[in-house]
């Protein structure tokens, strides 16, 4: 039987928006700047979140071993989502991201900056971040929590929350409702199967309408 990830990655996320919508959870959007490098791809799956800030009184040293116990804390097969509280720098990296990938993650989503863009491509780590940028965080950034709720836009994020990003963008599910989302938003894909069969076949837009309930 799928597990609720795998039933996940093959939901789209304008339909999980629409079904979270009608079960009173309206605000689960992440900004539209928020974008997957490489449309191709998906990210699906439960979150763990870090947190962090500038810290320009870092050594080399330190601010480097910093990120090295995020991404060795990080546990397998999540999604990661980072909150950087910063555009100064990038929180995602070729070396980062062979590091993530070697545990399993499903992807990773920074309200933030990404670097080394072409390389992430050719990997194939599925990442979705607002812009890039060469600079790194070498003496300038640290993290200041792992596991605990951040906020992007106007969405709180917790870990143990689902995400699904796709070419619409990024939309992140409570942890209480992902279950019965899912769930609905494969009776919604469903539905919306046999409306497109239907319009496809000549069906006037107010009759498919009235007849499925959709659009």
């Amino acid at each position: 039987m799928p597990s609720l990830t795998e039933r996940l990655e093959r939901c789209y996320a304008s339909a999980v928006h629409d079904v979270l919508r009608e079960m009173g959870h309206g605000e689960c959007v992440l900004p539209p700047e928020i974008r997957l490098l490489d449309r191709s791809k998906r990210i699906a799956g439960e979150i763990f979140t870090v947190a962090g800030q500038i810290d320009q009184t870092l050594s080399r040293h330190d601010s480097l071993l910093l990120w090295a116990r995020v991404l060795s804390r990080a546990p397998s097969g999540k999604v990661i989502v980072c909150q950087p509280n910063t555009r100064m720098v990038a929180l995602m990296g070729e070396l980062s991201a062979h590091a993530l990938m070697a545990k399993g993650t499903r992807g990773y989503i920074v309200d933030g900056h990404a670097r080394d863009v072409e390389q992430l491509l050719a990997m194939g780590f599925p990442v979705a971040a607002d812009l890039a940028t060469p600079a790194d965080i070498v003496e300038r950034w640290r993290y200041t929590a792992l596991g605990e709720p951040v906020t992007i836009g106007r969405v709180t994020i917790r870990t143990g929350d689902y995400a699904i990003v796709d070419h619409d963008g990024a939309v992140v599910i409570p942890a209480d409702m992902v279950e019965a989302a899912v769930t609905r938003t494969e009776a919604v894909m469903a539905t919306e199967s046999d409306m497109r069969k239907a319009i496809i076949a000549g069906m006037d837009a107010e009759e498919a309408y009235l007849k499925f309930g959709k659009f």
